[in-house]
């Protein structure tokens, strides 16, 4: 049953990457968590990096399932509004799989299509991005520079910067700011 001692290790590194974070995610670790020999992951993942870059694929259709989930939204201010709330949220609940997920040495050379994965996420971004800018020709752009906006409120976030610099308990006075400069008033 190769596929299932494979589904297995994954299993096991995505509840390790929740529990403890990213630096807890050894190969050895998982091993020892799946309960096998320290070799038996290299017959499904030759690196290390391919074991994370699975365990990341997870958190990739987590992000994609929570983004499905909500909906047709037909304002986009209030789409991109939703859309950053979402980000925010997984940022604080699954904060071990968002550090792992956006480590770019996974997105390179991994059998687990994780740019194929990240790809429709983004789109969904742009599309709203285009929405709210109707006429322009930048959106994919301004999907960055906006994504850009949210990831550094995430992380600064996490390690209680933002709150400190900017003595608020509000996130989403942050998260209305940033958009607000991505949308046609």
């Amino acid at each position: 049953m190769p596929e299932d001692l494979r589904a297995h290790l994954v299993a096991t590194g995505v509840e390790l990457v929740t529990a403890e974070g990213t630096d807890a995610l050894s190969l050895r670790e998982i091993a020892r968590r799946a309960g096998v020999s320290h070799g038996a992951p290299r017959r499904y993942f030759p690196t290390h990096r391919e074991l994370l870059a699975a365990v990341a694929r997870v958190g990739y259709d987590r992000l994609s399932d929570r983004i499905a989930a909500l909906g047709e939204q037909r304002d986009p201010r209030a789409g991109l509004l939703a859309l950053g709330r979402l980000y925010l949220d997984f940022a604080r609940t699954d904060r071990g799989m968002f550090e792992l997920m956006f480590r770019h040495e996974l997105l390179r050379g991994n059998q687990e299509g994780l740019r194929a994965a990240s790809k429709p996420l983004f789109a969904v971004l742009v599309e709203f991005v285009a929405r709210a800018r109707p006429g322009r020709d930048d959106a994919a752009v301004a999907a960055g520079a906006l994504w850009a906006n949210l990831h550094g409120i995430a992380q600064l976030w996490s390690w209680g910067s933002l709150q400190m610099t900017v003595e608020t308990e509000d996130a989403d006075a942050l998260l209305r700011t940033a958009i607000d400069a991505y949308v046609e008033s």
